[in-house]
């Protein structure tokens, strides 16, 4: 009996799947080797689960594998690199910055039409939200489409 976890097991924990994490361990984005047992078969720890994890999140924020595996190799290489790492994350923040305030003012748009039914929805005058704009209203967003 071995006292980590199969990659099944890793896989369910964190929603990748099998095919991702050899692929993962293959481009070096897992700080220290996979342990392997006698017969060759992956022992992941608590702590790979865990690292995965944070890198699942740094791909789902934009992160480049790239920048993912740089940041591995920082931190494989130990203490005395921890600006290294601050500036690469800060950059990293920063692209999130931009893509939220992409995506606020998407969710703007997006609440002001929802604004827009809703009300005439309430006052019963949503028919006018599916008519075709006559010349005279060249605008799509005249007639609140």
């Amino acid at each position: 009996m071995n006292d980590g976890l199969s990659i099944g097991q890793v896989a369910e924990r964190t929603g990748m799947s099998v095919h991702a994490l050899r692929f993962y361990e293959r481009e070096g984005i897992l700080p220290e080797p996979v342990r392997r047992e006698s017969n060759g078969r992956r022992i992941y720890s608590e702590d790979d689960v865990d690292w995965l994890e944070m890198c699942i999140r740094f791909r789902s924020s934009g992160m480049p594998l790239d920048t993912i595996r740089r940041y591995t190799e920082l931190v494989r290489q130990g203490p005395g690199n921890e600006a290294d790492r601050l500036a690469l994350l800060q950059s990293h923040q920063e692209h999130v910055r931009h893509q939220l305030d992409a995506l606020n003012a998407c969710l703007a748009v997006i609440t002001h039409k929802v604004e827009i039914y809703q009300r005439h929805l309430d006052q019963g005058t949503a028919e006018c939200l599916w008519t075709v704009p006559t010349p005279a209203d060249e605008s799509p967003l005249a007639a609140g489409q």
